[in-house]
């Protein structure tokens, strides 16, 4: 049963910025509305396997095998790592027609996927966050947690493309000043190598 605290709560949960927010805002900003779309559409995309992790029960697992847990928080880290080097390093003026192209928008959905399903961290997240609003009682629990997983996966990819789409109303502001362009490519850039290593350097 879906029900207002869960919504709520799902709604905070997502609204929160984090790697993924961080993504798509990057991709709506400097590469257009299609670019968020995709990676939105790529970032929900990547908590699915976590999601089905948690209701398999396949994290459970994860959080006692510390030497998985380990290998898959680094390959995030490096991946993270890698994107705030490839955002660094883009020289010139914003593409406003670039992701028009189906590779274009494919690349980037493809990454927003690669950056969330190299995080541990979700598995053990919806592990604890799914249960919680699972009736006590429920004659099919398995049916209950597929459906609050899929109303999650769809808030989500709402509000990531809001958050795109809002990104790419502004990218005008910035699209005159290759001044304001590098500092905000810096500092995305430096926002990514900050979660990289805050990955790399967490505990469970």
């Amino acid at each position: 049963m879906i029900t207002t605290e869960f919504l709520l709560t799902s709604l905070i949960v997502v609204l929160i910025p984090g790697t993924g927010v961080v993504f798509t805002i990057s991709a709506g900003l400097f590469l257009g509305q299609r670019a968020a779309v995709a990676a939105s559409i790529g970032c929900t995309a990547g908590i699915v396997p976590h999601l089905l992790a948690s209701v398999a029960g396949l994290a459970a697992v994860l959080h006692m095998s510390a030497l998985v847990f380990q290998a898959l928080k680094l390959a995030g880290a490096a991946y993270l790592l890698y994107l705030a080097w490839t955002t660094w390093r883009e020289k010139g003026a914003i593409a406003v027609d670039a992701p028009a192209g189906e590779t274009s928008g494919r690349r980037i959905a493809i990454r927003a996927f690669l950056m969330n399903i190299l995080n541990p961290k979700l598995s053990i997240f919806f592990l604890a966050f799914l249960p919680q609003f699972v009736a006590p009682h429920a004659e099919a629990p398995l049916v209950q947690m597929l459906l609050l997983s899929g109303v999650f996966m769809a808030m989500t990819l709402i509000v990531f493309v809001g958050y795109g789409v809002l990104a790419h109303r502004v990218r005008t502001q910035v699209l005159d000043s290759p001044r304001v362009l590098t500092w905000l490519r810096q500092g995305f850039a430096a926002i990514f190598a900050a979660l990289g290593i805050n990955l790399a350097l967490s505990e469970r």
